[in-house]
Parts: C-alpha cells; structure tokens; sequence
C-alpha cells in the first residue's frame, strides 16, 4: 500500500480527495490537513510515500512547502491554476492535477504513482545477501563485492576492506542470486561487478590491483554486455 496524506486549505477539496483515494484500492490516505505548519510536523514524524498537495495557499505555496520536506516524498500537485503545472514538473512532480479532478484522471495519476513507488521499492528490496561460511550467516552487501573466485565446490568472495569470505558453493549457483546485469561471469574461475572494472587489456580484466582473464567461452556475451552499457 502506498502511505499518503493531503494538504489544501479548503476541505471541500480535501473531501473530494478521500472519496477518490477510497476507489484506489493500493492508495491509503491516512490523514488530510488544512494546515501546512500541522502536516510539516506530521511529516517530520511520520514519513509517507505520497503526498497530494495543494499549491495555491494562504500561508506558503505547496512549491515551496514541498521543496521544505525533510525525506524524499512522491507528489502530485492540485490545483485550480494551470499556470503552476511547469514549475511543478521542475520539482520533479509524479503529477499535476487540475481542479475540479474527474475520476479517470485521477486514476491516471494514481497509476503513475504505483510505478513509481515499485521502482523505488524494487531498487531498495535487495542490496545484499546472506551466505553460510565459518558456521554463521554472513550478510554481504553487492557494492562491497570487488570479485568471486570459484575453486571447484568452493568459492571466495573478495569483499572491500573486509575479509575475504570462503562458502561452500559454485559459481552457477552464486551467480542466479546477484543481481543480473551488474554481475558478470567472465571466466569458469571467475565472476566479476561491471562498477569495479577498471580498464580492460588484451581481454584481461583490472579492478582493484587483480588481473582477472576473460575466458574463450564467455568472451562474446561479456563484451556484448559492455557494448550495451557503452
């Protein structure tokens, strides 16, 4: 569900509002505000991932009550004054709704909102894994791998500033649970981060004082790899 909360000074509009959100079934509007000073404390003290926000009001402009907000929220602005609508793409809006708000378009900026939530949570769901070794869990976050080196059933994980972690393992196994593609098999010995290559020579690959060989059989995904990111 995404966490949301309005602000407009008249509760007519903010009345219109919940009805809408009631139709949205992965929209919970937890609280409405009329004031601003109320939902900035709320804010502070309660972060929410949407929030629908009204810009032409008496005390402070929801532009500028917006770019105040101490954590990165999603907004959609409303208003009855179309000019506003460009400045509001400027602070990066998931949308901007004209009043009166008819259902479909609401709908419309509810969907954007959705998307838009599932990247953010997609990108933050998973940035480690956990790995059995020396009888304990090991949490191991992906930015800290610099590479993998596979020895039969076993594998070492190189990790910055860290000691390296030995597991019992392949490298087929390890590979389908790091991210794809920013985890790449070069060699049968060998799985490196794309971020941590250096430079690449002679179908050598340097990253962090290692040489680590692109072997014959996963040269042409590898480079093909490369040549997308290029």
């Amino acid at each position: 569900m995404i966490k949301a909360i309005a602000l407009d000074d008249e509760p007519l509009a903010l009345e219109i509002l919940q009805n809408l959100c009631v139709e949205i079934e992965y929209i919970d509007l937890q609280k409405v505000f009329t004031k601003s000073e109320e939902a900035f404390k709320y804010l502070k003290k309660y972060p929410v991932d949407l929030l629908f926000l009204d810009i032409n009001m008496p005390s402070i402009s929801g532009l500028d009550f917006y770019k105040k907000l101490p954590h990165k929220t999603m907004v959609i602005f409303t208003t009855a004054y179309s000019e506003f609508a460009v400045e509001g793409f400027t602070l990066s809006a998931t949308d901007y709704l004209l009043k009166p708000i008819s259902f479909s378009r609401f709908q419309q900026a509810a969907e954007k909102a959705l998307q838009q939530w599932k990247t953010q949570n997609q990108n933050l769901e998973q940035h480690y894994l956990f790995i059995r070794a020396d009888y304990s869990l090991i949490k191991i976050l992906f930015s800290d791998i610099l590479y993998i080196e596979g020895l039969d059933d076993y594998l070492k994980i190189h990790i910055q500033n860290q000691k390296t972690v030995v597991a019992r393992m392949t490298l087929k196994v390890l590979l389908e649970k790091l991210p794809s593609p920013e985890f790449v098999r070069v060699h049968r010995s060998f799985i490196v981060p794309v971020s941590k290559i250096e430079k690449i020579r002679n179908k050598i690959i340097y990253l962090n004082d290692k040489e680590i060989p692109v072997s014959a059989s996963y040269e042409t995904d590898f480079f093909a790899l490369l040549n997308d990111k290029g």
